[in-house]
């Protein structure tokens, strides 16, 4: 039913949507260069060509980035909506998702920057509209950053950039580290523990956990997110953002409780070219929780750009 590289636990998730986007998800191989060698990853995506039924609004693809300690089945809401009126890919980024980890290749902002280059090079072919939520936001502006010719825009939904990074990983002794991962297994397996003996939960909020917690049952997930706590993450980027120049379209939720509201105005007073708009009915997600109205802005972006 279901690729072979994907944990078996995926049979339980019961969410249309979500099975659609499993059905889809895919495999192929970047090649990550190293000072020493090049390392061949199998990485995770889907890719959704324009649909020749429908009106588009053009010829520049949009290119999902999804969070930290997540996948690209954050954005199955967002793509069935999405895909109807524009060629969209979305990938799972090295170390993360389901996108293959070596131990022979560190995770940090250099390697996945030059995976995603890859990426962008040998399966696109051409620049990109680069959407990020949360950690994929810096990941976009990192990129835009060292290869700006590969990005035609820049869209941020809730990103990090100025704070949500671990500037202090990189000091941790590895058993603060290995207990800090276990936290992140824990939580969610508890609280999908708990839903499972509620009767009256709704089944979406058990499909939702049950998604937030598959790229876990990943070969080397602890050991991808050890590498790149390691690396202190996107510590240093904040000192960087004004010199975005590629036009930028800020998505925030208006009831962000993970990073706040504050880096929204300051990422639209930082970049020059930007815009900054507030997601209704939106925590860290909105993607997830307004997809519909993330979409309309997500097209209206792309049509401007098409100018």
């Amino acid at each position: 039913m279901f690729a072979h590289f994907l944990p078996s636990s995926a049979c339980e998730i019961q969410d249309r949507e979500s099975i659609a986007l499993l059905k889809r998800i895919q495999r192929r191989v970047v090649l990550v260069p190293t000072k020493q060698s090049t390392r061949a990853i199998a990485t995770a995506y889907t890719h959704y060509p324009p649909d020749s039924s429908t009106p588009v609004f053009g010829t520049i693809p949009i290119l999902l980035l999804h969070g930290f300690d997540s996948s690209l089945l954050e954005f199955r809401r967002l793509l069935p909506l999405l895909v109807r009126r524009h060629e969209t890919w979305a990938i799972d980024l090295l170390g993360s998702g389901f996108t293959e980890y070596t131990a022979t290749l560190a995770v940090n902002p250099q390697t996945i920057r030059q995976h995603l280059l890859g990426i962008v090079e040998a399966w696109i072919g051409r620049p990109v509209i680069l959407v990020g939520a949360s950690l994929g936001g810096a990941v976009a502006i990192d990129f835009a950053l060292h290869y700006p010719s590969w990005v035609r825009a820049l869209v941020l939904m809730d990103s990090v950039g100025f704070s949500g990074s671990f500037p202090a990983g990189q000091f941790l002794p590895n058993p603060l580290i290995e207990l800090g991962t276990n936290w992140l297994y824990f939580r969610k397996h508890a609280a999908l523990a708990v839903a499972s003996v509620l009767p009256i939960l709704d089944a979406s909020l058990m499909d939702a956990l049950r998604c937030s917690l598959l790229h876990q049952e990943m070969p080397g997930w602890r050991d991808a997110i050890a590498s790149f706590t390691h690396s202190g993450g996107y510590a240093n980027l904040s000192t960087a953002i004004a010199q975005v120049t590629r036009p930028t379209l800020i998505l925030w939720g208006k009831a962000d409780d993970v990073l706040g509201t504050a880096d929204a105005i300051r990422f639209e007073q930082a970049i020059a070219e930007s815009r900054l708009v507030w997601v209704e009915g939106a925590g860290h997600v909105p993607h997830f929780d307004q997809p519909q109205v993330v979409t309309n802005h997500l097209l209206s972006f792309a049509k401007q750009i098409e100018r």
